[in-house]
């Protein structure tokens, strides 16, 4: 190495010679972008230093050395990146200088230098924010709308976005007049941290209605399983089917490619694989995948699907229908304009996937099955068959090592031909090759060549799995034979790390170490991580019945329940931590005994409860029916109704349904009358939150009477208060107003004041009615006071909007605003569309009895998109006729007649008399208006 000096300008440098090319050193004052950078990290000191004026005059010392872009001009593509990158930390500087500003009060001065950052940066919500934040606090309340309704027309013209949650925020705290935004600046600018819009597809034949409401947003899902990484051969036929999915031709139907083939022969991994090279540039709305399970005994019904294809493209669990045909209707709608590819796994027959098949020609199936589906119409088929010697030999190549492999040429030869070319017998035993370092190719062929029999039965179907599956077996040690054996118990497509201790009774932190070694020999695969981050595995079907079949050979009964046993009390003590930490509440205890999975798991549970309940739906309802099929009816029904409020708030209703049905036929064969009595209890909620009336009285009444002679209390207590609430419903207020008063002192006798405060909240609606606002402001107080105490947000939200219900009811107007708007942000930080529905709702029926009808407008046209995104047209018709009253007394009677026209058409569809008659009297209003200029 050597160095020399130089000088240019008024710079110092060192040209230092090094191995490949030349370095120059210069200090570090000499460049600006160094400068620059200090400069920044001075104003994080100053800030931190509480000299927040200091610090803002720092970062604009920094910003003005800039003159224009970095490195304009330049054609590198390499520097064009890192140019990017230097741009995007002066805005990010130019940012953080507004907002110190903002908190030093100098909105005044900001307005024009932040509106020219808006216009050059359009896309930037940050800056958009700030723009409405220093408009607002200019007393230009209107202009800081009008920045935000500009900026969201152009996300959704330029990107198909819609604002963050946060920027909607900031709208709706300048529509209510928010002091906080006035007064605590910092705090606000904290409280309202701008991310980047979310994507949303809007269809693009479908027009804006007529009252300028959104649609219902449409999610894009990618829900396809990992590629596999040593995917080999078949090219021609991955070449044909791809053809045949992306054929752009004018009068095809939509392209349904059938991937048949027998057990073993790679079917899923072919889908997989083209798909995944398909996606992207064909199908760039999103990939819905399902495991059908068609070649076991309880295949997925075209129904369930349905469902879970519907939430996945963004539609909430209460708005999904509950037969097969109107799933199947919207099903066709919502992918009617979209280019989404539609990838079933195992299909069992034609009658089980038709429903599931796209109506676009835009949109594409993938399907693959054991049968052959000729009676498929339209249906192009790929049979695979066995993979020839040169694709068998580059997968073992990828699995053990080309260095092995061309070492023993004939060896590896004859090793593809014992296993006849079958996919999966040849990833089982390279896998377990690869295991063995020290084994040679030849010694495994003498191995196969041993199991003469066996070999033989390589080319007659699943008998040629089995061969495979029954080396690999046997060469296990004992535990983890056990293992495989009590993990063919497990139904769900995927499952934790933790069963697997919970099978063995093995309670170690990492209860991973204990299935890994099944991993390596590929008896059991890696599906991925779960919500709670741990490791999360799958059988392949074959794998999996060979597995019972063992377990029926060498496991006795004993070993077997108390394997079942230990499971499902592992789900109970799940669903119990997870139930308290979302509800802060036991909702219903049984006798049966727990089992707890390591801490390291339930930690982050407890953290995000509803998210682990969404990734393990299926298997806690899966675990309801094994329990429920092996007489295990303590479990069954414990875990059956502990899962109800989950179900419940997430709108699951399908699900409580099914768990509580499988649970209920398990305790009545066991003449379990607790059990019997819980389900019931939680069947009749059920019913009534479907209104499903009838149904849910006779429930109810059949669970109070066995709680009766059991003597339960809580059991007691639960039923009188839905039965209460039934007799609310029906406007027989006297029965519903004893029953509360019944339950409220069967929860006083067992101090439940969880249960107690539910009870003062659901009759507040009755005292209400009855003009007892006293009393109703009282009982409503002590109840949000208890579940705060106990930390249940939902429980928090309910009382707080019945207390601005009754705001509103005594005419204190901007205490039902500030009330109203407080539980909107909770409902909707939690998720709630129906909540944040209603209260968009009744917040702006307050704006409209404060004379703010532009603000009341807004609110409105923002509830009615929540309740047609998810389908509640009641609902929706509701808020039409709020709306329209607006614009009744705004003399607009021709867009008042068309909303409540059309309200009037849903309450006649749907029996709602009531509304009917509101309808009725504001349309002879619009009759009797003779406005020519807006009628």
């Amino acid at each position: 190495m050597s160095e020399r000096h130089c000088a240019a300008g008024n710079v110092e440098a060192t040209i230092v010679t090094r191995s490949a090319g030349y370095l120059l050193q210069i200090g570090n004052t000499a460049l600006d972008l160094n400068v620059f950078r200090d400069d920044v990290v001075e104003a994080r000191t100053l800030v931190g230093g509480g000299r927040t004026s200091d610090a803002a005059e720092r970062l604009r010392k920094a910003v003005a050395l800039w003159n224009g872009p970095c490195l304009n001009g330049i054609s590198s593509e390499l520097l064009a990146r890192v140019a990017q990158q230097i741009d995007e930390e002066r805005l990010a500087a130019t940012e953080t200088i507004v907002e110190l500003e903002l908190s030093l009060g100098r909105h005044h001065q900001l307005t024009a230098e932040v509106g020219r950052l808006v216009e050059e940066n359009p896309l930037r919500e940050r800056f958009r924010s700030q723009l409405m934040l220093a408009l607002y606090r200019s007393g230009r309340q209107a202009e800081a709308l009008e920045v935000y309704r500009r900026g969201r027309a152009l996300f959704q013209e330029e990107l198909g976005l819609e604002p963050s949650q946060d920027l909607r925020r900031l709208e709706q705290a300048i529509i209510t007049d928010d002091p906080d935004l006035r007064h605590e600046p910092d705090a606000i600018t904290m409280a309202v941290p701008v991310r980047e819009a979310r994507p949303v597809k809007e269809p693009d034949d479908i027009p804006p209605s007529d009252n300028g409401v959104e649609h219902p947003r449409f999610v894009i899902p990618r829900q396809l399983p990992i590629d596999t990484a040593d995917f080999v051969g078949r090219s021609g036929l991955v070449t044909e089917a791809e053809e045949v999915l992306t054929s752009a031709q004018p009068d095809r139907a939509t392209g349904i490619v059938v991937i048949t083939g027998r057990p073993g022969i790679g079917k899923s991994t072919f889908a997989t694989r083209v798909a995944h090279r398909l996606a992207d540039a064909h199908f760039p709305d999103g990939q819905l995948f399902c495991q059908l399970r068609g070649g076991r005994s309880d295949p997925v019904s075209a129904r369930e699907v349905l469902g879970r294809f519907l939430r996945a493209l963004g539609l909430p669990g209460p708005a999904i229908p509950d037969s097969l045909e109107e799933r199947a209707e919207i099903y066709r709608s919502l992918l009617a304009t979209r280019r989404i590819l539609v990838v079933l796994d195992d299909a069992a027959s034609e009658e089980q996937i038709l429903p599931l098949l796209p109506g676009s020609r835009s949109c594409s199936a993938l399907i693959t099955s054991r049968a052959r589906l000729t009676a498929l119409p339209g249906a192009y088929r790929v049979p695979l068959d066995t993979l020839d010697q040169q694709d068998s030999l580059e997968l073992l190549n990828n699995v053990i090592g080309s260095g092995r492999v061309n070492g023993e040429p004939e060896a590896a030869k004859a090793l593809a031909r014992a296993v006849d070319g079958l996919p999966l017998a040849l990833r089982i035993v390279a896998a377990r090759m690869a295991a063995r370092p020290h084994w040679s190719l030849a010694s495994m062929v003498q191995r196969l060549a041993d199991e003469r029999r066996r070999l033989d039965e390589l080319a007659h179907g699943e008998m040629t799995v089995r061969a495979s599956l029954s080396l690999t077996y046997n060469g296990l040690p004992d535990s983890s034979r056990k293992l495989l054996r009590l993990l063919s118990l497990t139904n769900g497509s995927t499952f934790p790390s933790w069963v697997g201790g919970a099978l063995l009774d093995d309670s170690s932190p990492f209860p991973s170490d204990i299935i890994e070694p099944l991993a390596d020999v590929q008896m059991i695969d890696v599906a991925g991580h779960g919500a709670a981050g741990e490791l999360r595995y799958r059988f392949h079907d074959i794998v999996r019945l060979f597995a019972r079949e063992r377990m029926v050979a060498e496991s006795d009964e004993a070993e077997r329940g108390a394997a079942i046993r230990r499971v499902g009390g592992a789900w109970l003590s799940l669903v119990a931590q997870a139930q308290r930490h979302a509800f802060g509440y036991d909702y219903f205890s049984g006798s049966a005994p727990h089992w707890d999975p390591p801490k390291s798991h339930t930690q982050v549970i407890l953290s995000q409860p509803m998210e682990w309940l969404d990734s393990e739906r299926e298997n806690l309802g899966l675990a309801v029916d094994s329990l429920a099929t092996e007489d295990e009816d303590e479990y069954a029904w414990e875990l059956a109704v502990n899962l109800a409020p989950f179900y419940e708030a997430r709108g699951y209703l399908d699900h409580w349904a099914r768990t509580h049905c499988k649970a209920l036929t398990a305790v009545r064969r066991a003449d379990n009358h607790v059990g019997q009595a819980a389900l019931l209890a939680s069947l009749g909620s059920l019913y009534i939150d479907r209104r499903q009336l009838p149904e849910a009285r006779k429930a109810l009444t059949s669970a109070q009477e066995i709680f009766e002679t059991l003597g339960h209390r809580k059991g007691l207590g639960l039923c009188r208060r839905d039965l209460g609430t039934l007799e609310q419903l029906t406007g027989r207020d006297t029965a519903a107003m004893k029953l509360y008063q019944q339950a409220e002192r069967d929860f006083e006798a067992i101090d439940d004041a969880w249960a107690r405060a539910a009870v003062l909240t659901a009759r507040a609606v009755v005292l209400l009615r009855q003009g007892d606002g006293r009393r109703v402001e009282a009982e409503l107080r002590e109840a949000l006071q208890t579940w705060r105490d106990l930390g249940y947000v939902g429980g928090q939200a309910r009382a707080m909007q019945r207390i601005g219900q009754l705001h509103m009811h005594r005419g204190q107007l901007d205490d039902a605003r500030e009330v109203l708007a407080e539980v909107l942000g909770m409902v909707v930080d939690e998720g709630d569309v129906i909540g944040e529905g209603h209260l968009l709702h009744n917040l702006g029926r307050v704006h409209v009895e404060l004379g703010r009808p532009a603000e009341a407008t807004s609110l409105f046209e923002r509830a009615l998109a929540v309740r047609e995104g998810i389908l509640d047209q009641v609902g929706a018709a509701s808020v039409r006729v709020s709306l329209a009253e607006v614009f009744l007394r705004a003399g607009e009677t021709r867009r008042a007649r068309a909303l409540l026209e059309n309200a009037m058409e849903a309450f006649d569809m749907h029996g709602v008399v009531h509304e009917r008659e509101r309808v009725e009297r504001l349309m002879e209003s619009v009759t009797s208006a003779r406005s020519p200029g807006h009628g």
